[in-house]
């Protein structure tokens, strides 16, 4: 102690002993009072369900503390917080703040609001760079130490402070993607989307001490805490189980006996509440789920969080920015030829934090995906990687970034396959440059409704950014088999499979003008048959002579094909500017068994094959569609109060023409029931199911119920319907 300091503290004994006249007898506390509503309020934490004090960083907080008699200016006084297992001084993982003495190094602060009588009134500031965690509070006055009820408080990211590297200087958007526990996933496919409801439920009890556990399991160091990139980073890798037992067992098999169907969960609560308990990895998930867990897991600890969904996503596995696909000749997909695959849509997440760690300009959205696809570093895990160095073809900047920039901008390059004196031989078709990474959509801020964030990822196609934006992703990739970036490449040169990756594509000029369209005549709903259409066009004059092949296949949303289903060979010929339609019908008898068969949602995949014969010109077109289904109807008041038990009636009728087996009918509304599931057997065509709920709601403001039915043959009918809960 300096003698300064030595002087200061006997002046204060003596003044304490002069006016007593006596040293009084040492003080103890005897109580802590946390304030929890109106901390909880202030710091936009009071929907969490916990007993204990959650607050976020660099943000003021209020403690109420009792004393056994009045506090005096010679009582020593310290607030002890202590995180990990063993805190220690020397670690930082034991702060003592005095309220007397001047600020440590620690960038925490402690100060005494109002003193009076035996009670004491302390306002304490986080570092804005503190470790998130769950920190311990004891008191030490003197030699003793009071160790408070629920003495644990739960430190967070802080998006409404300035200097928090996750700070969001927009409150309409913090509210989305922080405070909003319910949302969509996008799915279906690039031009047959459709919303998936999700409960985030962040709020849930359990949820928070789950993300605590998983923080605790990521043996990441105490100081590694604190930095939100690092945090993010291991828990895209926590929510897979793939190296480290997380959250979540991946599962694309089909067959699910052993767990819950990927399909079956409603939102991220039950997974993690399971998870909790068990210790042990939930099954099974798929891209939506494990994006669905990774964004409450990240609003849960305070980062900015949203699901991102990608429509013709690519799986490039060799980083040379070309996705290769292979037909037979009837146009039907060979799925075996292939490792690198195109899914129709693929779901990760974005998190908002300033980028320290890179050169200026890459902070704001950063791409993480927990899905588990290629190892980063040894372990399946993805990102954080900056979107705006996706866009700009930064493609040297960490995580990930050359994965995620395949995702969205690779080349479609289709072969045809045929067997020439019995051995394959590939012949080029076409290459498509545009097809790679459409619609790439999230919720909309403050509204139900889907927001288009493409341009966030790439530059528009064929303009001159994105062309300077390729050229500089491609400096960075391995030169194997990248070739020019063609409208239009098409050769008929038979290559063997040791050449196919290295061949150059050259651009080819379409003398015809020929364009495909594929379009479906009447509504797609199961049981029915599927009446699609190919319209062969041509634009420039002339007589043309076009050989047109099409084949329609179901498959799943990885692109995986379940059934080939059927073909068309024609010949057409077309004069000028003109097109014909060729019809392309597909009974129901030959899809309902795999419909059936099949536990995952199939869609329908349509590729049409052209061949103009007067110039050899090539053209490949492919689409994806979805089933149309009968939709569940909700039944109860647009607003209830607070504890009062109102209905809610969920009614299905089923109009297709076939039966569906084996109908459950899920339930869910997040501050009013929990998870509900009603099996209700074999619905036959025409049959009404009704199923009620008697709600309590125990949360006000707006909540939403969730409902989806599964069957054998139809595996997600969802809905939902909002309602306003008051006092």
């Amino acid at each position: 102690m300096s003698s300064n300091a030595a002087i200061y503290t006997n002046l204060l004994l003596s003044f304490s002993l002069s006016a007593n006249g006596f040293p009084g007898s040492d003080l103890k506390v005897t109580g802590v009072d946390f304030l929890k509503s109106q901390n909880s309020r202030l710091h936009h934490t009071d929907a969490y369900n916990t007993k204990n004090l959650v607050v976020r960083r660099g943000q003021a907080f209020q403690i109420q503390l009792s004393f056994s008699r009045e506090l005096r200016a010679a009582d020593k006084l310290a607030l002890r917080f202590g995180i990990g297992e063993k805190p220690m001084k020397p670690r930082g993982s034991l702060l003592s703040l005095n309220p007397r003495r001047e600020p440590d190094f620690s960038g925490w602060k402690i100060s005494i609001v109002k003193s009076s009588g035996k009670e004491c009134l302390l306002s304490v500031t986080s570092s804005p760079s503190a470790p998130v965690g769950i920190y311990t509070l004891n008191v030490k006055t003197g030699t003793n130490i009071y160790k408070p009820e629920n003495g644990s408080v739960y430190l967070l990211f802080n998006p409404w402070c300035k200097d928090d590297v996750v700070f969001l200087d927009d409150e309409a958007q913090r509210k989305e993607y922080v405070l909003n526990d319910t949302g969509y996933i996008y799915v279906g496919s690039a031009y047959s989307m459709h919303n998936r409801p999700w409960n985030f439920g962040q709020f849930e009890e359990f949820v928070l001490d789950a993300c605590m556990y998983l923080l605790d399991k990521s043996n990441l160091r105490l100081n590694s805490r604190r930095d939100a990139v690092l945090v993010s980073r291991v828990m895209s890798a926590l929510v897979n189980a793939n190296d480290d037992s997380g959250v979540l067992l991946g599962n694309w098999s089909g067959n699910y006996d052993r767990g819950t169907s990927p399909l079956d969960w409603m939102g991220s609560v039950s997974i993690l509440q399971q998870y909790y308990k068990t210790k042990k990895p939930v099954c099974y998930g798929q891209c939506w789920v494990f994006a669905g867990v990774l964004t409450t897991v990240m609003r849960c600890l305070g980062i900015p969080s949203r699901c991102v969904s990608n429509f013709n996503s690519a799986h490039d596995t060799d980083e040379n920015l070309r996705v290769d696909i292979y037909l037979n000749e009837f146009g039907e997909k060979l799925n075996r030829m292939s490792l690198d695959s195109v899914w129709n849509f693929h779901v990760w997440n974005d998190v908002w934090m300033k980028r320290t760690d890179l050169p200026s300009g890459f902070d704001g959205w950063q791409a993480i995906d927990s899905t588990p696809q290629e190892q980063s570093q040894g372990i399946f895990q993805c990102g954080p990687c900056p979107v705006k160095a996706i866009r700009d073809g930064d493609v040297y900047l960490p995580y990930d970034s050359k994965f995620v920039y395949a995702e969205v901008n690779a080349d479609k390059v289709y072969w045809m396959v045929k067997k020439v004196n019995g051995r394959d031989k590939y012949f080029k078709i076409s290459t498509e440059t545009q097809g790679i990474g459409v619609n790439i959509s999230t919720k909309a801020v403050g509204r139900d409704t889907r927001e288009d964030i493409t341009s966030e990822y790439k530059f528009p196609e064929g303009s001159e950014e994105e062309r300077k934006s390729m050229q500089k992703a491609s400096s960075f990739i391995r030169p194997s088999g990248l070739g020019i970036r063609a409208r239009f490449a098409a050769t008929s040169v038979a290559v063997d499979d040791g050449d196919s990756r290295a061949e150059v594509l050259h651009e080819t000029v379409s003398k015809s003008g020929l364009q495909l369209e594929i379009t479906n005549t009447d509504v797609l709903y199961p049981g029915n048959p599927l009446e699609l259409a190919i319209t062969v066009k041509t634009a420039t004059p002339g007589s043309w002579t076009i050989n047109l092949t099409g084949s329609c296949q179901l498959q799943c949303y990885t692109g995986k094909v379940e059934a080939s289903l059927g073909y068309i060979k024609e010949t057409v010929k077309l004069e000028g500017n003109s097109e014909t339609k060729v019809p392309l019908k597909i009974a129901a008898d030959s899809y309902m068994k795999t419909l059936a068969s099949v536990e995952d949602e199939v869609l329908i995949h349509i590729t049409a094959i052209a061949e103009v014969q007067e110039t050899g010109d090539k053209l490949t077109k492919e689409t994806t569609m979805r089933f149309e289904y009968p939709p569940i109807t909700v039944q109860m008041p647009e607003m209830a109060r607070l504890n009062e038990d109102f209905a809610c009636c969920f009614i299905f009728k089923n109009k297709l023409n076939v039966p569906l087996d084996n109908c459950k009918l899920l339930v869910e509304g997040l501050g009013i029931f929990k998870m509900a599931a009603f099996d209700q057997g074999n619905v036959k065509p025409g049959r009404i199911i009704k199923s009620e709920v008697i709600c309590t709601p125990t949360r006000v403001g707006e909540k939403k119920i969730v409902a989806k039915l599964t069957s054998a043959q139809v595996k997600a009918i969802s809905v939902e319907k909002a309602i306003t809960i008051t006092q």
